[in-house]
């Protein structure tokens, strides 16, 4: 993983985050907010995966439902949100992403993403937000959903 620091305005800062071949996305894409201490933003992102899995939420088990996806793909989309959890003791950014994958057929398959290994690279511009972000625990969904009044 790389990441260059584009911009520094208005409290809120803008990164081009590149992965390269094996990098997991939701782990780097973690191991990247922690570093720069990043704990309020968005981001988005093009490239490829060599395999991803992606999660459906089962509103009745209130679980999510793994598909995994066993083939290379482009990620056509990929977009989430960087925010801190009320539930987590240190504090740590949570990372959350939806993503839209293509495959050699041209069908579109996507969902939460779980995880994905990039290959050859995914580009990421992570833009931060000047103002934290908290998830607090909803009792009807069982996630822990952003609040925007905390």
């Amino acid at each position: 993983m790389k990441a260059s620091l584009l911009d520094e305005s208005a409290g809120g800062r803008t990164f081009m985050v590149v992965l390269a071949t094996g990098d997991e996305a939701m782990t780097s894409l973690m191991s990247f907010a922690r570093e720069h201490d990043v704990s309020a933003g968005h981001f988005t992102a093009i490239g490829a995966f060599s395999n991803a899995v992606v999660g459906y939420f089962d509103w009745e088990t209130k679980v999510y439902r793994e598909i995994p996806i066993s083939e290379q793909v482009e990620v056509l989309s990929l977009i989430g949100d960087i925010s801190l959890a009320d539930d987590t003791p240190s504090h740590h950014p949570k990372v959350h992403a939806h993503v839209v994958l293509g495959t050699r057929d041209a069908a579109a398959r996507g969902g939460h993403l779980l995880s994905g290994h990039v290959r050859p690279t995914l580009e990421v511009v992570v833009t931060e937000s000047p103002r934290h972000l908290r998830r607090r625990y909803d009792r009807d969904s069982g996630l822990a959903l952003i609040d925007p009044t905390l």
